[in-house]
């Protein structure tokens, strides 16, 4: 956020405390309004020709600023995969400890991603791990794309319901 004599604009687009449209000004003019009105002249974009600038309270421009980066971070909290990694030849109990990973990570709400490492022809073995644990995890969630073998490994992504 730039704002006051920061602006090194010749002329700016000015709008007013309202939101009224004051037209193309002179940065010094556009100041000492600023300083009579006893508010701050802050620049919204620095991305046109001649800046689109407002007049306004320097709290306001900050709690605008605040309330729009803790959405942003919400949408990106609500996008996590989380990858869960097997090999074709795991044991039953290391099978079980990755199912029930899989289990809570959908019952919170997040994304699985489920990935096989595959190493020369185990691609059908890698295949039929993926179903079996798709069926184990039915209850509480659901395979966005089908299973994916591509060179070294196997994958399925499971949302929640």
């Amino acid at each position: 956020m730039i704002k006051n004599e920061k602006i090194r604009a010749s002329e700016v687009h000015l709008t007013g405390i309202h939101g009224e449209d004051l037209g193309v000004i002179s940065t010094v003019e556009a100041l000492s309004m600023a300083k009579k009105l006893k508010v701050d002249l802050i620049c919204t974009s620095l991305f046109s020709s001649p800046p689109p600038c407002r007049l306004m309270k320097a709290g306001t421009a900050k709690e605008e600023v605040q309330k729009a980066k803790p959405k942003s971070g919400k949408q990106e909290q609500n996008a996590k995969v989380k990858e869960i990694r097997l090999t074709p030849q795991i044991e039953d109990h290391d099978y079980d400890t990755k199912k029930n990973q899989a289990h809570k990570l959908l019952q919170t709400g997040k994304a699985v991603l489920l990935v096989v490492r595959i190493q020369g022809k185990e691609g059908p073995k890698a295949k039929e791990l993926l179903e079996r644990l798709l069926k184990d995890v039915v209850d509480v969630g659901s395979k966005q794309t089908g299973i994916q073998l591509s060179g070294k490994q196997a994958m399925v992504q499971v949302n929640p319901l």
